[in-house]
This record gives C-alpha cells, sequence and structure tokens, in this order.
C-alpha cells in the first residue's frame, strides 16, 4: 500500500489519495510527489487530463495529517508553506484540464486542493469547507481561495465557524459544479476531464494560464501573509495544543471501545 497511488486510464492521468483509516489526510511527502507527477503530465504526450480523488467513501482529503504538525516550531512554517505553494502552483499551472473527484469530506488543505481544480464533481453526501479554526489554525490560504470564488460574506461565514458546507450548498455557491450518485462519482469526473480534454487544446491552455496569472499575486500575498501569521499562532503553541488533545482524544475513544 502507498499513501498515493498513480495511474494513467484511457489518457486520463488519476491521482488517489490512498490513506483512508485517517480520511486520506495528506503528508508532506504526497504533496510533493502530487507537485511532482501533476508537472510531469503537464509535458506527457499520452495523458490528456488529470483527475484527483480519495480512497474510499468518507473523505477526499481531511487536510494536513496532523501528526506531522504536531511538534511544529515557528521554524518549521516557511518550508510547510512553501510546500504548499509549489503544489497549489503546480496544478494552477499546468496546461491541461485537472478535475476533482470529491468521494467524501474535503477540509481544510484538502479543500483548497479542491478549490484550484478546475471542475470538482461530487455527490450529495460531500461536505467540504476550511475547518481551520477549530484546530487552533488561523485560515489564510483557505480564507484567499474562498473569498476569490465566494466573496466576503460567505468567506467570513465559513472562516469564523470552520463550518463545512453541504453539497446543495456547493452547488448553490458553485463550489460543486455537478452532483452525481455517490458511485458514479469517479466515472463522471473522467468524462468531465475527458470533456475539457477535448477543447481546442492552445486555446484552453491560453484562458487557463490567464486564470492562473489574475489569481497567483493575490494567493502569492496570502501566502506571504501566512508566514507571519503562522509563524506568531505556533510560537504561541494553539495549533500544536489542538494537534496533541485531538490524538488524547482519539486515543481515549480507542481505548474506550476496546473495554
Amino acid at each position: 500500500m502507498t499513501d498515493i497511488v498513480f495511474e494513467t486510464r484511457e489518457r486520463i492521468a488519476l491521482i488517489t489519495l490512498n490513506r483512508p483509516d485517517s480520511l486520506n489526510a495528506w503528508t508532506t511527502e504526497m504533496q510533493q510527489q502530487l507537485a511532482s507527477a501533476v508537472t510531469a503530465y503537464g509535458t506527457d504526450e499520452t495523458v490528456d487530463a488529470i483527475v484527483i480523488t480519495g480512497t474510499g467513501e468518507r473523505a477526499f482529503c481531511a487536510g494536513q495529517d496532523l501528526a506531522e504538525i504536531t511538534d511544529f516550531t515557528s521554524a518549521d512554517v516557511e518550508g510547510w508553506l512553501d510546500n504548499f505553494k509549489v503544489v497549489y502552483d503546480s496544478i494552477l499551472s499546468v496546461p491541461k484540464p485537472v478535475v476533482a473527484a470529491l468521494n467524501g469530506v474535503a477540509a481544510g488543505s484538502g479543500y483548497q486542493l479542491a478549490l484550484i481544480c478546475d471542475r470538482r464533481i461530487a455527490h450529495s453526501g460531500v461536505r467540504m469547507g476550511q475547518p481551520e479554526v477549530n484546530s487552533g489554525i488561523p485560515s489564510i490560504t483557505g480564507h484567499f481561495l474562498t473569498q476569490y470564488s465566494l466573496g466576503h460574506s460567505r468567506t467570513s461565514d465559513m472562516m469564523l465557524t470552520g463550518r463545512l458546507l453541504s453539497a446543495d450548498e456547493g452547488v448553490q455557491t458553485g463550489l460543486i459544479h455537478k452532483l452525481v450518485e455517490q458511485q458514479d462519482v469517479l466515472e463522471a469526473a473522467m468524462e468531465d476531464a475527458r470533456e475539457l480534454a477535448a477543447k481546442p487544446p492552445l486555446a484552453f491552455k491560453l484562458t487557463k494560464q490567464r486564470m492562473r496569472d489574475q489569481m497567483w499575486p493575490g494567493l502569492l500575498e496570502a501566502f506571504e501573509a501566512a508566514l507571519v501569521i503562522d509563524q506568531g499562532a505556533w510560537s504561541d503553541g494553539e495549533p500544536q495544543q489542538s494537534a496533541k488533545d485531538f490524538f488524547t482524544a482519539r486515543s481515549a475513544k480507542g481505548s474506550e471501545g476496546a473495554e
């Protein structure tokens, strides 16, 4: 078993986050592997489009693996953010379609991963959002990406409460482009990717490039702000303590179940 699976199906590259027992929360290594693969697929003549999904029925990606940040210090923040910057730019810059097949919850950086994809296909049980505030982590890049898509009022609601949008809300706001039956999500996303890949390639590439160029300065500023803000948060120790509390609670729950 590997934490992230890469395969090609009929000229569509399929990237699957493969940690179902952890709700497909991704690690730094997974993020780096995904970015490298997306960049390589961009010049691979045997690949027309990319689909990203998760294993299982519970989660697309629950965000950052909290085990990695439990012992973080403020000195670790810059490299952590730089890693995400590379991931996001790889998806925004690749000249081919990238479609998110949302098989379950998309939260935190998993939600952000979905937002930077060109299209999002989901089922009625999907929830998505930015719950970082509930884990002691300031939401900075997630705030930017949400406000870029939805405006201030909805963004304020989501960022300050940490609540997850239902699939119906996702469709109403435009965050989800198509709802299908749960068992059909992956195939619908593959078909969506094929349809986008059938567009005139230069026009598609240049249009996507323009969209990236418009978004990137604001996202870059958000990363710069996040460096200062997150260093302050990690210096305080709140994110680390929240992560430790999470694992303590999970351990206690597991012990109760074993009795």
